[in-house]
């Protein structure tokens, strides 16, 4: 069954998703991370894979999250 939104709910998911492409990004440029950095880094590429599977997308650019769950796997 697909999830069926409105272009501002899936707006509203793109938005959160990129929080946590930001998130990554920033604890990966890092030299060192602490444990729960990594943890955090761990939490925010299992919230993008989950993301990248939703078949709500149109024409959204989802490169950037697959570039964090690489970046952070």
């Amino acid at each position: 069954m697909s999830d069926t939104l409105t272009a501002e709910e899936i707006a509203s998911h793109y938005s959160a998703a990129m929080d946590s492409v930001n998130l990554i990004n920033a604890l990966m440029a890092q030299d060192s991370r602490t444990s729960e950095e990594q943890d955090t880094v761990a939490r925010n590429v299992e919230h993008l894979q989950l993301m990248v599977a939703k078949d709500y997308w149109t024409t959204e650019d989802l490169a950037p999250f697959n570039n964090a769950i690489t970046a952070g796997s």
